[in-house]
């Protein structure tokens, strides 16, 4: 019974992710990024190192000191709002998703992730400027924005809104299943290697049930415990993948050339499938590697946007730098690492046929490190995964708030908990459904999901340019109205906040 109404989804899913990831939308979603980035002077360039210097630098900087504790509002930090939209982003689709797309769409897809990265730092960047200029705040403080939210106020399509709030929620519960499948299933493959004839299937769903307590227990503390836990795993996280992966690509230096060559010779094969390495058509390529490029760095989805919203900072530019960064740090850090460390690891012709790609992307630490990189796999990408599942979490409740206001606090918060409960359920549940199958209908929600954010970006690529355009105006000292909040008792509260900061952060200098 159970296989057929798998078979039934796999149907349906089939049908509604042909249409969502057809040449419509994935020229959407180019064509959004390429008008911004024109709107916008390439702002991802000219702007890329005020990214750096607003950014990641001065956190660096400031690690170990003391910060004064804002009371205007109940938010985090700029940087646990970071690792909270960066955790949602850092996450299986950077190691699997990779491998995936290489070996679904072959190396040309990399390409493909790397031209939806660029575009998507100026996509993501004004998502975070219309984010944070439409967000509210509610009555304990609490700061909420997203999509759904400057859509409704923003372009004022308030039908649309509640769509991308409901997709949002699917993707959420599509995200967090995708995470944990890919959790258990390494975990799995790890223990079978070390306990042959261990059960898979029972390792799965006792990873499952783990993980869901374990998600609980976070989610249960908001933002601000996802924001912490996040800002503490992220960074380490990273750095061991970044340091085991150039360990792995500078072993094999000398087929670094080969990989690089294999990426760009292959990202515009016209071929269909049966000529050249693994033989791939071009919409195959193209598909793969946009489908995963906006799995992993989620730019043009809208969702990332929902932690950045969160963020203490009353500044809508500043909080997007951080999404350039963002965007930056995913694509063109990890899954390039990813992507060069499989291409110089493995000889293409030669792959196995069938394998899993989680099982690839175990073989590919195990082939470089031995035992050792099993071992560290296992460690990895159970967080990369973990971080995800935690942030989408937020990201769904934020939709259900949003969908539920209309009726009331008391009715929101129902609505919210149910939304909580039925999130920790499915977690176990995925944990044991065939990895593709999870995969292609979180890919179809992030679809659904990108559709409506991209048509409002469009609409409001205006806005974006005038918010971006006054706060740099203001940096070089030009006396204009500060553009921080579309409401008007908010755009004065938040000046009033600067200049309290301003003041505060003057007096503890001289002190």
């Amino acid at each position: 019974m159970l296989d057929k109404i798998i078979s039934a989804v796999e149907s349906v899913n089939n049908t509604v992710n042909g249409l969502v990831w057809g040449w419509p939308v994935i020229i959407l979603i180019l064509g959004t990024g390429l008008l911004l980035t024109i709107r916008t002077g390439a702002l991802q360039i000219r702007h890329f190192g005020d990214s750096l210097n607003t950014t990641i630098i001065p956190t660096l900087k400031g690690l170990g000191k003391k910060k004064q504790k804002d009371g205007r509002i109940k938010s985090v930090s700029q940087f646990e709002a970071f690792a909270t939209a960066i955790s949602g982003t850092v996450g299986t689709g950077n190691i699997i998703g990779v491998v995936s797309a290489i070996l679904t769409g072959g190396p040309g897809a990399v390409f493909w992730m790397w031209i939806s990265a660029f575009f998507g730092m100026v996509t993501n960047y004004s998502e975070n400027v219309l984010g944070l200029y439409y967000r509210k705040k509610d009555k304990k403080g609490n700061l909420s924005g997203g999509a759904f939210y400057y859509i409704a106020y923003g372009l004022k399509w308030k039908w649309l809104g509640y769509c991308a709030a409901v997709f949002c929620m699917f993707a959420a519960i599509g995200m967090s299943g995708v995470q944990t499948n890919k959790i258990s299933g390494t975990l799995a493959e790890a223990y079978s290697r070390i306990a042959s004839g261990a059960n898979v299937q029972t390792v799965k769903l006792i990873v499952g049930i783990v993980v869901a307590i374990i998600t609980a227990v976070v989610i249960i503390g908001g933002i601000k415990r996802i924001g912490r836990v996040a800002s503490l795993l992220v960074p380490f996280m990273s750095l061991l993948f970044i340091i085991m992966s150039l360990i792995a690509i500078f072993s094999n230096v000398g087929n670094i050339p080969k990989a690089f060559s294999l990426i760009f010779s292959k990202a515009f094969n016209f071929h269909a499938a049966g000529g050249g390495i693994l033989g791939y058509s071009f919409s195959q390529v193209i598909k793969k590697g946009m489908a995963r490029g906006v799995f992993s760095n989620e730019a043009g989805l809208g969702s990332s946007v929902i932690a950045h919203s969160a963020s203490e900072t009353r500044e809508p530019v500043v909080q997007g730098l951080w999404g350039v960064f963002e965007v930056f740090f995913d694509s063109f850090v990890i899954c390039t690492l990813t992507a060069v460390m499989f291409l110089t690891t493995f000889d293409l012709n030669e792959l196995p046929i069938g394998k899993e790609d989680s099982v690839m992307s175990m073989t590919m630490f195990s082939t470089n490190f031995g035992g050792f990189g099993t071992a560290v796999f296992s460690i990895i990408l159970p967080l990369f995964a973990y971080t995800t599942v935690i942030a989408w979490s937020y990201y769904g409740e934020k939709a259900v708030e949003f969908c539920f206001n209309r009726f009331g606090a008391g009715k929101s918060k129902n609505a919210v908990t149910v939304f909580k409960v039925l999130y920790v359920v499915l977690i176990a549940f995925s944990a044991t459904i065939h990895s593709e199958l999870i995969w292609a209908i979180d890919d179809t929600f992030n679809g659904l999901m990108a559709v409506p954010n991209l048509i409002c970006l469009i609409a409001l690529n205006g806005l974006v340019v005038k918010i971006t355009k006054n706060y740099f105006d203001r940096k070089k000292g030009k006396k204009v109205e500060p553009m921080l909040s579309a409401y008007e008792d908010m755009n004065e509260e938040f000046k009033e906040d600067i200049k309290s900061l301003a003041v505060s952060d003057a007096e503890s200098v001289k002190q």
